[in-house]
């Protein structure tokens, strides 16, 4: 058995949740690549050809928007974001685990409510007809996709929880590489 297998389990289950989450980090790498073609050739064009893309400005704060909450959920499994551990540091494993479990509940309760008001956005900026300025599109699927991204958030930080509490081994950091066997 791999040091992956042993770190995140084996089975169907394991396995499906594990797809999961590998997913939903490529579903944010994607829109980096989205954003950055994005820019790359609204810049281009505007240098080059004195031209623009129509609701360029628009589609790149959208885009960027959908992109800040999707990475969100792309960190919020992984714990690799920026992070303040001096207390932690010096704890005992026991001490470490709770503060891990605190700060993972408190992160839950965050985005959960995040994710309820980015509904409630989603809701009104369809019900208020919000369309961009050139190509009169609704700016509400935009709202809605990045909603998905804090929903994907909330669950992926849910399956950090329940795995911090009755599974640390299977949050344990993989080695950065192998020594040959």
């Amino acid at each position: 058995m791999s040091s992956s297998e042993r770190r995140r389990g084996v089975g169907v289950a394991a396995n499906a949740m594990d797809r999961f989450i590998d997913g939903i980090e490529w579903v944010a790498a994607a829109f980096i690549g989205i954003v950055a073609i994005d820019i790359f050739v609204s810049v281009l064009l505007r240098y080059l050809f004195n031209a623009s893309i129509p609701d360029s400005y628009d589609f790149g704060r959208l885009l960027l928007g959908i992109l800040i909450f999707w990475g969100i959920a792309a960190t919020s499994y992984r714990g690799g974001h920026i992070t303040v551990d001096l207390i932690w540091a010096a704890a005992s494993q026991r001490g470490k685990r709770i503060i891990d479990v605190f700060a993972t509940l408190v992160l839950l309760f965050v985005v959960t409510v995040q994710t309820a008001m980015l509904f409630d956005k989603v809701r009104s900026t369809r019900a208020d007809h919000v369309l961009t300025y050139d190509l009169h599109l609704p700016t509400w699927p935009f709202f809605a996709v990045a909603w998905a991204g804090d929903v994907s958030a909330v669950i992926l930080i849910a399956i950090r929880t329940w795995r911090l509490v009755f599974h640390p081994e299977k949050l344990a950091a993989e080695p950065i590489a192998r020594a040959p066997e």
